[in-house]
C-alpha cells in the first residue's frame, strides 16, 4: 500500500513555506507547468480529426494523442478560446489547432491542414438538416406571426399550467416536514388500533364457533349484514315448509289400527282410536304413541305380574320337615 506520509525537514516553516513544494521550489503540477510563467500549460491532447502535417505531408489519424501546450489566447463571449500546440511525431514540425465557440468545433489554424470529410446528405439522397440556402426569400411574416402565437398558446395552456402544479406539489410536500410526519404517524396508529380490535373480535367468534384459526373472515358492512339476514330469512321459510310437509305426510300415514296377532288390545287403545279419528295430526300421532306404549306393555305385563318365590316360607317348611 502506498504511503501517504510526507517528511518534513527540520527547517521547515510552516508561515514561510506554505507547503513543501514551495520548500523545495518545485510546482504541485511538476514537468507540466515548467512553461506556466508564459500561460502555456502541458496537456494531453487528442486529435477531433484527420489532419495532413504541413511540414512531412504524413497522415495522422483521428484519436492520436500529443503532449500539447495549452495557451488561452481570447474569449467568445464569455467562453475562453484555446489553442493547443502539437508537434508531429514523424518529424520536427509544429502544427496548432484553436478551439471555436461559436461553431463549437475545433480549427487547424498552422502547420497542417484538416482533411475534408463533410458529408452532403441532399447527395447521398437525404434531406438537409440545417438550411444552408443563401437565396432562400425570407421568412413569411404571418407564418412566423402563427407559429409564434401557437408556442404561445401552448405555454399558457400547457406549460404554465404543469409548472405551476408540480410547484403546489412541491410545496405541499415540502412546507412542514413535521406536520406531514405527525399527521401520518396519527393515521397510521388509527388504523393499527382497530386493525387490532378487529383481529381480537374475529379471534373471539373462531373460539366460540371452534372455527379454524385459518380461516380469514370478512369485515362486517350493511351490505353484508342485509345479505346475511335475507340468506337466514330464506333458510327458515325453506326449514318450516319442510317440516310442515313432515307433519302432514305423518298425519296421513298415520292410522292407528291393532295388530293382527294382539289377542288383548289395551283399554287405552279405545280412546286412542276414537280421538284419533277425529283426522286431527297431532291427536294421530299421540294415539299411535299412546297404542304402541300399550302394546310394549302388554307384553311385558305377563312378567311383570309373575308373584316371585318366597323364599321364607320355603325355609320354614325345610326346618319343619327336619
Amino acid at each position: 500500500m502506498q504511503g501517504f506520509n510526507k517528511y518534513y525537514p527540520p527547517d521547515f516553516d510552516p508561515e514561510k513555506h506554505r507547503s513543501l513544494n514551495s520548500y523545495r521550489g518545485k510546482h504541485a503540477l511538476g514537468d507540466r507547468a515548467r512553461k506556466l510563467d508564459q500561460g502555456i500549460l502541458i496537456t494531453r491532447f487528442e486529435l477531433p480529426f484527420n489532419i495532413w502535417c504541413g511540414t512531412c505531408n504524413n497522415h495522422i489519424g483521428m484519436g492520436v494523442r500529443y503532449n500539447a501546450e495549452k495557451k488561452r489566447i481570447g474569449n467568445y463571449y464569455s467562453t475562453p478560446i484555446y489553442s493547443f500546440r502539437c508537434k508531429c511525431h514523424l518529424c520536427d514540425g509544429w502544427f496548432e489547432i484553436q478551439t471555436d465557440p461559436k461553431n463549437t468545433r475545433y480549427v487547424v489554424v498552422s502547420g497542417a491542414r484538416q482533411k475534408d470529410e463533410e458529408w452532403d446528405p441532399e447527395e447521398n439522397g437525404g434531406f438537409a438538416v440545417h438550411e444552408t440556402d443563401p437565396n432562400k426569400g425570407p421568412v413569411d411574416p404571418l407564418a412566423a406571426l402563427e407559429k409564434s402565437t401557437d408556442a404561445q398558446n401552448h405555454l399558457n395552456n400547457v406549460q404554465i399550467p404543469r409548472i405551476e402544479a408540480l410547484q403546489n406539489l412541491s410545496d405541499h410536500y415540502s412546507s412542514d416536514p413535521y406536520a406531514h410526519s405527525q399527521r401520518v404517524r396519527k393515521r397510521f396508529r388509527e388504523q393499527k388500533k382497530a386493525d387490532k380490535a378487529r383481529a381480537d373480535a374475529d379471534e373471539r367468534i373462531k373460539s366460540s364457533y371452534g372455527l379454524p384459526e385459518t380461516l380469514a373472515l370478512t369485515a362486517e358492512d350493511e351490505e353484508l349484514k342485509s345479505m346475511a339476514k335475507e340468506e337466514w330469512a330464506q333458510a327458515r321459510r325453506a326449514l318450516e315448509e319442510r317440516e310442515g310437509a313432515k307433519r302432514r305426510k305423518i298425519g296421513a300415514e298415520v292410522a292407528v289400527v291393532p295388530r293382527p296377532g294382539s289377542s288383548r288390545p289395551s283399554s287405552r287403545s279405545a280412546p286412542a282410536t276414537a280421538s284419533g279419528s277425529g283426522g286431527d295430526p297431532v291427536s294421530a300421532l299421540r294415539a299411535k304413541i299412546l297404542g304402541n306404549t300399550a302394546r310394549h306393555g302388554g307384553s311385558l305385563g305377563g312378567l311383570g305380574r309373575t308373584k316371585p318365590p318366597d323364599t321364607k316360607a320355603s325355609r320354614a317348611g325345610l326346618v319343619k320337615r327336619i
